[in-house]
């Protein structure tokens, strides 16, 4: 058994993933790991994708990587794909979610156009990413939370942080 949770955070891009995971590593002081600078800064990918302009990530690779900091326990892995990822490495999933209007205006200040931008606002509205979610882990960890605002992402790193700290407090 762990010592301490890991809990896997998750949503479209633009959702506040990194934002409101570099909070909750300062305020829980778990590690937060970054899937996207792990697969640069490590090379897990199978190359580059030019019309969706990312890496094709290499999912035996990142999950070789970090199989035995996962072990271990006390991370926060902030990644927008969720279904590659062993369901035992995870205590708690929370899927990030961002009213439509609000995701367009993050994604478009990042400079997404085109079929990345497209792709990942029909992503959020089907809500892809919470029933990816829901169909590979057990139900009672999954937790949808709204990002719109600053206020959302300070309230969820509240309540997720009073989480860690009862998840401690019964192990």
């Amino acid at each position: 058994m762990r010592s301490k949770p890991n809990i896997l955070v998750t949503g479209t891009p633009g959702t506040g993933k990194t934002t409101t995971s570099s909070a909750l590593s300062e305020a829980t002081h778990l590690r937060h790991i970054n899937i996207g600078d792990l697969v640069k800064d490590k090379k897990l990918h199978d190359g580059w994708d030019d019309e969706l302009q990312c890496y094709i990530i290499n999912e035996d690779l990142v999950c070789d990587e970090l199989e035995d900091i996962m072990e271990q326990g006390g991370n926060i892995v902030d990644y927008h794909g969720c279904d590659f990822f062993p369901e035992r490495w995870f205590d708690r999933v929370v899927v990030l979610q961002t009213e439509n209007s609000v995701l367009y205006d993050r994604l478009s200040k990042r400079g997404y156009t085109g079929a990345k931008l497209t792709n990942n606002i029909e992503c959020e509205i089907f809500q892809e990413l919470l029933e990816e979610a829901k169909d590979s882990y057990r139900e009672e960890i999954v937790v949808a939370m709204k990002s719109d605002t600053v206020d959302d992402m300070s309230r969820n790193v509240e309540v997720i942080t009073e989480w860690v700290s009862s998840w401690g407090a019964a192990t």
